[in-house]
């Protein structure tokens, strides 16, 4: 599916959404909202594998620190190198940020 065809009107209202956030508190209620505690889970699985697929680890590592699949860590992987670039853009500035209120 192509990402044009995925952004119809509802995911775009989502989009704005998620933009006007404030705050984690806010994030995490709209997510409860808006998600299973599976698909929460799933979702912040696969962030944790970016983070560690970015920071180079091995995927036996990645398995064993994150209980996450070698389909899941593969198709992250896939993401990273050939996707959007929205895993990577997130971990920089997640990372950025980090530094910054130290």
């Amino acid at each position: 599916m192509s990402s044009d065809r995925l952004r119809t009107p509802e995911v775009e209202a989502l989009l704005r959404a998620l933009l006007v956030l404030e705050n984690e508190d806010e994030a995490y209620a709209l997510l409860q909202d808006l998600c299973t505690i599976r698909e929460i889970q799933d979702m912040a699985q696969r962030l944790a594998v970016a983070r560690m697929l970015a920071a180079g680890e091995h995927y036996t590592h990645i398995q064993e620190a994150t209980g996450a699949s070698t389909t899941t860590i593969s198709r992250v992987s896939r993401c990273l190198n050939y996707g959007a670039d929205g895993y990577s853009r997130v971990i920089g500035r997640v990372d950025a940020a980090a530094k910054a209120g130290e």
